[in-house]
């Protein structure tokens, strides 16, 4: 007994000709580099998830595609700071423009300082080089008098 498979099911239709299609299998590219989040989301997030059961609260991290993790971080930033260590960015703080200016200004009278010590042993060597050539230049010209030493 062989079986026949009708052509709409081979052509991707099924009885009722409505096309099946495969899925696309490509992953959809993700943004690069961490998320960052704002202190009004963290707190709608953290308010929300509150409110939840169990599984709802698992609904929402998948939902959110976050963590647990960042649900413990951020109570423990609002616990210590509310509103305002919600807010407060990742990372070292930003050097102060001043702090910035000092060290440029600093390094600037570094540079400065050996430079004018070089300067200072390029005379030093000028002067004594100048002291040599008169002092042979006496001295030939002793010596062509027909003076010795």
């Amino acid at each position: 007994m062989t079986k026949t498979i009708p052509q709409t099911l081979i052509s991707g239709a099924d009885a009722r000709g409505v096309e099946h299609t495969d899925p696309d299998p490509e992953v959809p590219e993700r943004a690069s580099g961490p998320r960052r989040y704002s202190a009004s989301y963290k707190a709608q997030i953290l308010d929300e998830y509150e409110g939840l059961d169990k599984a709802g609260k698992g609904a929402l991290l998948r939902r959110e595609g976050l963590y647990t993790s960042l649900i413990s971080e951020w109570r423990k930033q609002r616990d210590r700071g509310a509103m305002a260590e919600l807010a407060k960015p990742a990372g070292r703080p930003g050097i102060d423009p001043r702090d910035r200016e000092v060290a440029r200004l600093r390094q600037r009278v570094t540079d400065l300082e050996a430079e004018l010590d070089t300067r200072k042993k390029v005379i030093e060597v000028q002067g004594k080089l100048s002291a040599l050539l008169e002092q042979l230049a006496t001295d030939s010209a002793a010596t062509k008098r027909g003076e010795t030493r």
